[in-house]
């Protein structure tokens, strides 16, 4: 029961204090909404449906590496995170409570460009099961990434370049707006070690059925991809904050 409240209390301290402050209003949420505006209004008919799956997927990787970023660096500053460190909880309830209001974040982030795409295209045909399932993998995977690189930044400045040297090349790797198919043969490799190659290939399939990939197996690596990404989490702040 101590383990819940703890993890009820820092999730409510995160939204309350760090979720609004300006670096997570540009990039978490100015930016993702204004690039799906841009593309959407230039898109017009069945282009938007071929959209779709890019920009679901790019809001909740910038929505939840955002939050990470300015929540676990402002935290590292004001030297509340080593309180967080000392208090008689598990790690493991720690990092499951500062990315889970990242998850909802990035869900929720998720559903505004199908939002608007409503106003343009009929989406009677998304398969609405497989597209939360996959948004919800999409938002752990991306939520541990940016707990990743948050560990290594001193300061919400180098956290958000670090994460922009890491979400501007998956924009293009990913098959987020250019199929892998269509990149050069030594890049495709590296698209295939991105656990948002397989969230996007789901959203494709869920949403204009053009998968390239079983959905099963997309499934099952993303999971793996969690669990690694977890441990490597856990192993990192152990290393670098603890021991």
């Amino acid at each position: 029961m101590k383990s819940w409240i703890a993890f009820w209390n820092i999730l409510k301290k995160d939204i309350e204090k760090y979720y609004l402050k300006p670096p997570n209003i540009s990039w978490g949420i100015i930016f993702p909404l204004s690039w799906t505006l841009m593309q959407l209004i230039r898109s017009p008919g069945k282009n938007v449906l071929e959209l779709l799956p890019g920009l679901i997927a790019m809001s909740v990787l910038f929505g939840t590496t955002s939050m990470l970023a300015v929540t676990i660096t402002f935290e590292r500053s004001g030297r509340s995170f080593e309180r967080l460190l000392l208090a008689p909880i598990s790690l493991s309830t720690m990092v499951l409570a500062k990315i889970a209001g990242t998850i909802v974040f990035g869900m929720f982030n998720a559903f505004v460009p199908v939002l608007f795409a409503s106003f343009f295209i009929n989406l009677s045909g998304v398969k609405w099961g497989v597209l939360i399932l996959a948004v919800l993998l999409i938002a752990i995977t991306s939520s541990l990434m940016g707990l990743l690189i948050a560990v290594s930044a001193e300061q919400v400045f180098e956290a958000q370049t670090f994460s922009n040297f890491f979400r501007f090349p998956m924009l293009f790797l990913c098959g987020l707006f250019i199929p892998i198919s269509s990149l050069p043969v030594f890049l495709r490799p590296i698209s295939y070690c991105l656990p948002l190659t397989y969230g996007t290939d789901i959203l494709r399939g869920a949403i204009i059925e053009a998968n390239t990939l079983s959905p099963a197996l997309c499934f099952a690596l993303l999971l793996a991809f969690s669990a690694i990404l977890f441990l490597i989490c856990r192993y990192n702040i152990n290393r670098k904050w603890i021991l």
